[in-house]
């Protein structure tokens, strides 16, 4: 077996038939409900508590990632055709791993507070304040930033297909982006 291998059992057109009814149905289910949840944390705002700040970046950091859905379906829909330059490709990209790696982290932060809340209530309360959500919110951006920035210095097409957006890099780039791709998971 050599070491030079393709992918050429791969059937793009069920992709293209499958990936924009199936975006087109997140965007609208997704944007709709990540709006009714962000305008009832914010019309409950103090009663809920804590918590509230990450359920406010949760439907931030989905929001991110629902606005690249039109593109996306654009780009299925036509045969793999990127038409919105690498740099916007770059920054779709962007904001689905930064929404999979923050909405990883902020509910991370909500089931922490629920099981200190549950567990240990006595321990815990009065002891966590707002300011205390805000920082941990504020790191878990910053965190997760930091995490998937040098994704975006690869580039997401190539010669062989130069109006492509891949999900990760080019295939003349993909040696040297397998390291970085094990420690980012």
């Amino acid at each position: 077996m050599s070491g030079n291998t393709t992918c050429e059992d791969i059937n793009v057109n069920f992709t293209h038939n499958f990936l924009p009814p199936v975006y087109i149905t997140v965007f609208v289910v997704g944007t709709l409900s990540n709006i009714w949840g962000l305008r009832s944390v914010c019309t409950s705002w103090n009663n809920i508590g804590n918590i509230n700040i990450f359920m406010l970046n949760l439907g931030v950091a989905d929001l991110l990632y629902l606005s690249t859905l039109p593109f996306l379906v654009d780009y299925y829909a036509h045969d793999s055709k990127w038409k919105f330059g690498q740099p916007f490709c770059k920054v779709t990209r962007f904001c689905f791993n930064l929404n999979l790696y923050g909405s990883i982290g902020f509910l991370t932060c909500i089931s922490i507070y629920r099981y200190l809340g549950i567990v240990h209530p006595m321990r815990v309360m009065g002891k966590i304040t707002s300011q205390h959500s805000l920082a941990i919110s504020a790191l878990v951006w910053l965190f997760v930033i930091v995490q998937i920035l040098p994704d975006m210095f690869y580039d997401k097409n190539d010669l062989i297909a130069p109006h492509s957006c891949f999900d990760t890099t080019s295939n003349e780039l993909t040696k040297a982006y397998l390291p970085y791709s094990l420690a980012w998971t």
